[in-house]
């Protein structure tokens, strides 16, 4: 019998070569985020490969904030970060570091580049690093500074560092070619001069070293064995090996391994829109269930299993790519449909009163809580002469095969009786406010003794038990006709994004509920107890998705 091959990704090969090669001995990833905002599904993407990869190889996956630029970090993003990232499964157990652990490290290899002879001081101006440094298709002008003696540039550095010249008076940059096609190489800084307070290390430090000098450092410092990044980082990597290499101290430097980032259509991802629709007040938040941010998409209702999942249908790739929106949909679905409890609630309601049931009585129905799960059990439900219905289940004027609620019409409420209408009655604007309806009551359970057929079927909730809730239905944040972005770089926001229901009804066991609980509404969606606003005394829920999607995986070639 042939073994059973399991395929492959090229990063996966990669790291199988570099074991079989003797290049390293265990695998050590990491993700490291700058802490200038709240993660999203981009993300994800990154957590869950550098994780996986550590865990398939039984190596080590460390957590790192890259936290090089005081002017935008705070701790309330190393906060979100930590909690997102928790949340989707990955452990790092003991291995936390911040970058900023790393200053006097790097303030170390910076001085020994220059007693090489392989950095400099410059006086230049941004500006005039600018015009210095070349085009694409144009070499750059060595700076005027670049042969300062050593002893020179370890004194200026030195006094940058104690704190005696102002922002912008020096930078401390490589030297390594002007000329080089690759402009990343053209005598990159390494150093600048900013006085401002760090989230972590305070002030003690008024240089701060620059992400392409910090970041491979801090790879090798911690033996990071495969650093894993995105596509953008790829004309970055010759500067990575130099400054590893340059510095000298690392006997198996780490190997950087990029792959194509996680592109979704139809939604806003880039972190600089989404902090404009925080700021502009659009959404309420970086967590707002709009947002494919980690926080908002765990305050929909999306799972953690969910998202693996969607990482993992997306695939991993040299090529960038796009993945479709309804496939994340897809995803939650999957993993909702049998795992959840089935529970009716009214979004819309109106008033249904079976005229012929007894004023006085009130019944308890064993119902089950997912057919397809019996392991979820089952639930009681009451039921009595008052009850909660959708409107859209009732029309005074129904088309053809219309099979719901109408005068004369008889249908099923779901795990109850078969009724039939008989009136309605409406107010000075014409609504309906209440309907009338006469009851079977052979058919407990919903089937007629005598074997009639009854084609509609509908959910209610009892007046007497049912409990008042907010809900709301969320939609995409963005107009998908007209597109995501205009030409000047603003979001189409799609007005009718959420639609609040102020008056639903719920079962009473939903009350109980708790923060991220899950439910499907039976025929309106998937839906989730809000994190952020709801109390036991005022339930909220949002609609993680809806229950059907004309979304099919692609066929395996």
């Amino acid at each position: 019998m042939a073994e059973e091959t399991t395929s492959r990704n090229f990063i996966e090969l990669e790291i199988d070569k570099d074991l079989k090669e003797g290049n390293y001995d265990a695998v050590c990833t990491r993700f490291p985020p700058e802490p200038n905002g709240y993660l999203h599904i981009g993300h994800a993407k990154s957590i869950l490969l550098n994780y996986g990869i550590a865990k398939e190889y039984n190596g080590t996956f460390h957590m790192r904030f890259d936290d090089t630029n005081p002017t935008k970090e705070k701790t309330e993003f190393v906060d979100s970060i930590l909690e997102d990232i928790k949340w989707l499964g990955a452990d790092w157990g003991e291995h936390l570091y911040f970058a900023s652990d790393y200053f006097d490290r790097m303030y170390d290899a910076a001085v020994r580049l220059i007693e090489k002879g392989k950095a400099y001081i410059s006086e230049l101006s941004a500006e005039q690093m600018r015009e210095y440094r070349g085009t694409l298709t144009e070499p750059g002008k060595d700076d005027p500074d670049r042969e300062r003696p050593v002893e020179e540039n370890l004194r200026l550095f030195e006094e940058m560092k104690e704190g005696k010249y102002e922002d912008g008076a020096y930078t401390l940059r490589a030297k390594i070619d002007m000329a080089s096609p690759n402009i990343n190489m053209r005598d990159p800084i390494l150093y600048r001069i900013a006085h401002i307070s760090h989230h972590n290390t305070g002030d003690k430090w008024c240089i701060y070293p620059m992400y392409d000098f910090a970041h491979p450092l801090e790879d090798a410092f911690e033996g990071i064995s495969h650093s894993l990044c995105t596509l953008e980082f790829e004309d970055h990597r010759p500067l990575y090996n130099w400054v590893v290499n340059e510095v000298g101290l690392f006997e198996h430097p780490p190997r950087q391994i990029e792959f194509a980032k996680m592109y979704l259509t139809g939604v806003v991802t880039g972190k600089r829109y989404i902090k404009k629709l925080v700021e502009d007040g659009i959404v309420d938040g970086w967590d707002d269930p709009r947002l494919v941010s980690i926080a908002g998409l765990r305050r929909r209702g999306f799972t953690p299993e969910s998202i693996q999942r969607f990482i993992e249908l997306s695939g991993i790739s040299k090529s960038n790519a796009s993945s479709d929106y309804a496939m994340l949909e897809y995803c939650i679905r999957e993993d909702l449909k049998i795992s959840r409890k089935r529970v009716m609630a009214v979004l819309d309601p109106v008033e249904l009163v079976i005229d012929n049931y007894p004023e006085d009585k009130s019944e308890e129905l064993t119902v089950a809580n997912n057919l397809e799960n019996p392991a979820l059990g089952e639930r009681t439900v009451t039921f009595s002469r008052h009850l909660w219905i959708e409107q859209n289940d009732f029309m005074v004027e129904p088309p053809r095969k219309y099979f719901r609620m109408f005068v004369g019409n008889e249908v099923r409420l779901m795990n109850a009786y078969l009724v039939t209408c008989t009136s309605y009655e409406t107010d000075e604007e014409g609504r309906v406010i209440r309907i009338h309806a006469d009851y079977d009551p052979e058919s407990r359970g919903g089937n007629a003794p005598d074997g009639r057929k009854v084609k509609g079927t509908i959910h209610w909730v009892d007046q007497a038990t049912s409990v008042s809730a907010e809900v709301r239905l969320y939609e995409n944040i963005v107009d998908e006709e007209a597109g995501v972005y205009n030409e000047d770089g603003s979001i189409n926001v799609n007005p009718d994004s959420l639609k609040v229901c102020e008056h639903a009804y719920i079962e009473p066991e939903l009350a109980k509920a708790k923060a991220y609980d899950s439910f499907q509404f039976v025929r309106n969606g998937f839906f989730v107890v809000d994190s952020k606003d709801s109390t036991p005394e005022h339930m909220v829920f949002n609609r993680i998705v809806s229950l059907k999607s004309s979304f099919k995986l692609p066929k395996e070639r």
